[in-house]
């Protein structure tokens, strides 16, 4: 099938690259932008079965206003002391000033004695928005609010934050926004230098940029029809993901095709037949990465949480267009460029010899148990640290610390209880009217729950039926201690009050993350094993083996828990976070397995190539290091450099991800790939490969037959070489589609 392709796209260089630039042109024009079907409203995301997202419904049909999005205005004089009466008088000339402006979108502004804090330092204006909080139109009318406000307030000696559920969310846009160029343009600039470094040539490291870019339009666009047409909301950090895989895969793909067109240039094929040897070769191999990856992310669509869920299809229809275009597209684009994409370098014409990875696979055939206990042991001690992990799910620490909404949190937070930002409503509704008496005794009860700070009177419906009951937390909305709190023992509290014949629910943003919490934690335990199951067939597919597979899938394990382990000690120990951002694990198995799996698959393809040729199991995993281990360790750095640059963004979320994820990329590549693997399977020699190729190892070649140890291949370290597939010893010259058992393309 890929020879057939191979000779298709190089028939037709022309016509494969024009309906690629079609696509584009016409996806882009027609789809709606990922930003208008993303948001960062996390509960947004839970399925209608949980309490929190009951309790919404319910709001919205008893109690309309109260289910309107808010913000609030942290009023504050500028020399901290407290609020005088000219100053309290101000205050509400300013939310009668704001009011008059007719903001869009704003529905009411209030303020009054009931919002002033108990120290007297400063008082509360609640804006009121038509609209829910989800609603992202309503954010443009955060920029008005400020400057208004600002004017209003002139002169006055008093300072008016705005902080709330629609203030953070159109920070938070800002940010990613930002976050999306700083990263887009760190990771075109990393890719770059490093495949400049690799071939010495700026065409080489151009190409994939402008391909990959071409891809990622043809990704959004899609995905933003996706989403669109059947009516689901994105998580807003989707953007700068994708940025990352797409540029850190893409280059990945790009590299292996590169790098066998190089060979067979060297080999000395025409440019036209090495472009579609290169297909023939590599696409296997290619396709046999992309379905791993794929397969991994094909597991979130069984996840509870709609953030997880909904990331399956635009990560599948990523590496997807991925997949199809470094099979179509590069090759064309090759076919057309021809020998000139090395330009300058000469280095292109003759193999390099490496030392480095000549010594290490000498160390690994000579010493396998010294090698893996050291490779081994490293994973080990970073693992511990996966015992120490907390789970955060406060985003006010995973997002900047420099946006005005989040300067307003901390100035509301030095005046009032912590759990005022976000109040929990309490909803308790039945068939029948609710009597004062129900009504003061679930108020009494709610109120002596340990760790509620203040109770305000029931709010009643115009039926009679449901109550809602507003309170504020003594912990911050978002820490640990609230989310128990909301889904134990207040939760707990309501239920057992409500009486026969009635209902309570638990709502608001607390409630709603415990819900988020809960729903994660069961995700853990139904995506994980079903990804490492897909994984595992596919692995036993391509391999033909029933025990690699296993150990391979064993050893990804110790690579995810170590990344953890590495994480925990980074950001919990040396930065002093209180844990690390609740969804890291699912992006670390994902990423990092998925990813690290395709590594493992190039190493231990190679030493199943070398083993079905003849060699004992020392020789194939020396020869299997020395030429695979500079592919692996030169695609580990790119995809690990790209997932990195997320650092760069000044988001802890983005540099939580970037952090783990290539961390974990580097150790699964170099440590576990390079040397684990090999050293472990010398150690377990053909048992591994049970109960396949029994009946396919070939007699070993005599010394004579063997090339002379200087013409074998090895790219130096940190450099990609097209040898990670097929034995060198092999003939490179025969015709496309007639290869020998010997040259069959590695998986």
């Amino acid at each position: 099938m890929f020879a057939r392709l191979g000779r298709l796209v190089t028939g037709h260089p022309w016509r494969v690259i024009g309906v690629w630039l079609v696509a584009v042109v016409v996806l882009v024009a027609i789809a709606p932008s990922l930003s208008s079907v993303s948001t960062s409203d996390e509960t947004s995301f839970l399925p209608s079965s949980s309490e929190s997202a009951q309790a919404q419904k319910l709001a919205e049909s008893q109690f309309p206003q109260n289910a309107k999005a808010t913000s609030i205005f942290v009023v504050k004089r500028a020399d901290g002391g407290k609020l005088t009466a000219a100053d309290r008088a101000k205050v509400a000339t300013l939310a009668t000033g704001l009011t008059k402006a007719h903001i869009d979108r704003v529905l009411a502004i209030v303020t009054g004695p009931t919002q002033m804090a108990p120290n007297g330092t400063a008082q509360l204006v609640t804006v009121i928005f038509n609209g829910s909080q989800t609603d992202q139109s309503l954010q443009p009318a955060v920029p008005l609010l400020r400057t208004h406000a600002f004017a209003l307030l002139a002169g006055s000696g008093l300072t008016a934050g705005l902080t709330g559920t629609v203030a953070i969310m159109s920070d938070t846009a800002d940010s990613f926004n930002s976050a999306k160029v700083i990263v887009a343009v760190v990771t075109v600039l990393l890719i770059i230098i490093l495949l400049g470094l690799i071939f010495r040539s700026p065409i080489a490291a151009l190409l994939p940029i402008a391909s990959i870019g071409l891809v990622f339009a043809v990704s959004t666009a899609v995905l933003g029809l996706v989403a669109k047409g059947f009516g689901f909301k994105i998580d807003q950090s989707i953007t700068a993901l994708l940025i990352v895989v797409l540029f850190g895969i893409g280059t990945d793909y790009i590299l292996f095709l590169l790098f066998r067109y190089r060979e067979r240039l060297r080999a000395g094929d025409t440019s036209k037949a090495a472009v579609a040897t290169s297909v023939h070769r590599v696409g296997q191999a290619i396709a046999s990465s992309g379905l791993v990856v794929m397969a991994a992310m094909l597991a979130l669509t069984l996840s509870k949480s709609g953030s997880s869920r909904t990331m399956a299809p635009a990560f599948i229809i990523s590496v997807a267009m991925m997949l199809l275009a470094a099979l179509t597209l590069i090759p064309a684009l090759l076919t057309l460029v021809g020998p000139k994409v090395f330009w300058p370098s000469k280095r292109w014409q003759v193999a390099p010899q490496g030392r480095l990875w000549k010594r290490l696979a000498g160390l690994i055939a000579r010493r396998p148990g010294r090698m893996a206990a050291a490779s081994g042991g490293l994973l080990v001690v970073l693992a511990v640290g996966l015992f120490f992990m907390h789970s955060s799910y406060d985003f006010s620490n995973a997002l900047p610390s420099n946006t005005r909404s989040a300067a307003a949190t901390r100035q509301l937070q030095s005046s009032f209880p912590a759990g005022a930002l976000a109040p929990t409503q309490v909803y308790v509704t039945g068939r029948q009217k609710l009597t004062k008496a129900e009504l003061a005794a679930f108020v009494a009860r709610l109120s002596r729950v340990n760790g509620v700070a203040a109770v305000m009177p029931a709010v009643v419906n115009p039926g009679g039926t449901t109550a809602s009951i507003t309170l504020s937390l003594k912990a911050a909305p978002t820490s640990t201690a609230a989310l128990d709190l909301a889904a134990g023992p207040l939760r707990e509290a309501a239920h057992a009050a409500a009486g026969p014949g009635r209902q309570a629910l638990v709502g608001g943003e607390t409630m709603g993350l415990a819900d988020v919490r809960s729903a994660t934690n069961r995700d853990y335990k139904v995506v994980f094993p079903v990804a490492a199951l897909l994984i595992l067939l596919i692995l036993a597919v391509v391999l033909r083996s029933l025990i690699a597979p296993l150990y391979l899938l064993v050893g990804v394990g110790l690579g995810f828990a170590a990344t953890l382990g590495a994480s925990v000690f980074a950001f919990q120990w040396i930065k002093g976070d209180p844990g690390i951002v609740f969804m890291l694990p699912m992006m670390v198995y994902l990423f990092v397995v998925a990813v690290g799996t395709d590594y493992n698959i190039l190493l231990t393809t190679r030493l199943r190539e070398e083993i079905v040729e003849g060699a004992s199991p020392h020789d194939a995993a020396a020869m299997a290091v020395e030429h695979a281990g500079p592919t692996v360790a030169a695609a580990g750095v790119i995809l690990a450099g790209t997932f990195g640059s997320m650092m760069a963004a000044g988001i802890d979320l983005l540099s939580e991800m970037g952090f783990a994820v290539g961390i974990g990329i580097l150790l699964v590549s170099i440590v576990m790939a390079a040397i684990l693997i090999p050293s472990v399977a010398t150690l377990l020699g053909s048992r591994i490969w049970w109960p396949g190729h029994q009946g396919e190892r070939r007699p070993a070649r005599a010394a004579a037959e063997r090339p002379a140890a200087p013409a074998r291949v090895a790219e130096p370290a940190f450099s990609v070489q097209a040898d990670e597939e097929k034995r060198l010893e092999a003939p490179l010259r025969a015709p496309l589609g007639d290869a020998t058992p010997a040259e069959e393309p590695l998986l």
